[in-house]
């Protein structure tokens, strides 16, 4: 009974707290950050790193697909993108025919496992050749940090991946003050649409509210 009345007095003071506190307004000062992608955003203008690797790995692996089929999940991590494709009708089907038995799309099954195996430095070998930035995007950015702007970046791809990026963009003006990869998020949860990946900029910059 006891603890019965400790919890009502706690919530009556719980609901008294923000009553008090009120409604908060919604921020209307100055922009304090903006948040990238890399891929189509702010380099690489037709996003062929990932979807030219996702081709190679599945051909490698005996169903070869469409760059309409690599292109289809976009902007996910690159083990869920590899999940993704697998859900494809028709590459569902042709993997079928090939190997005798249905893909596992799960991230941690043995397909999508064995082939983001294969895809990480299969990237890594050719993701220097399309970091050139889009037209602009240098002096964008200097605009924004000359006016007091912080940026930062999120990405599907993962960390080791994304020091490439940051090398080649930094060589052509671009330097994020703050740079997030799908696996630097913890409980794999770094991947979109969630928005921890963003979360984690935002932490990283200290900037707050998001409006």
């Amino acid at each position: 009974m006891a603890n019965k009345e400790a919890l009502r007095i706690a919530k009556l003071g719980t609901t008294s707290f923000f009553k008090r506190l009120g409604p908060r307004k919604p921020y209307a000062g100055k922009v304090k950050a903006v948040i990238l992608d890399w891929s189509g955003t702010t380099a690489d203008a037709h996003v062929l790193a990932p979807a030219v690797v996702f081709a190679k790995v599945f051909e490698k692996h005996g169903v070869p697909i469409s760059m309409r089929e690599a292109r289809l999940p976009m902007g996910l991590r690159k083990d869920l993108h590899i999940g993704k494709i697998l859900e494809i009708e028709d590459v569902s089907k042709r993997w079928k025919q090939a190997k005798g038995y249905a893909p596992d799309p799960e991230v941690n099954g043995k397909d999508v496992q064995a082939m983001f195996k294969d895809f990480v430095p299969m990237q890594l070998e050719v993701l220097d050749q399309y970091t050139t930035l889009l037209p602009g995007t240098a002096d964008a950015i200097n605009y924004l940090k000359n006016n007091q702007i912080k940026i930062g970046s999120s990405t599907g791809f993962t960390k080791v991946m994304v020091d490439v990026l940051l090398a080649a963009a930094k060589k052509q003006g671009y330097s994020p003050d703050s740079s997030v990869a799908g696996d630097e998020v913890p409980n794999n949860m770094g991947f979109r649409p969630a928005p921890f990946m963003l979360y984690q900029n935002l932490n990283n910059l200290g900037v707050w509210p998001i409006e």
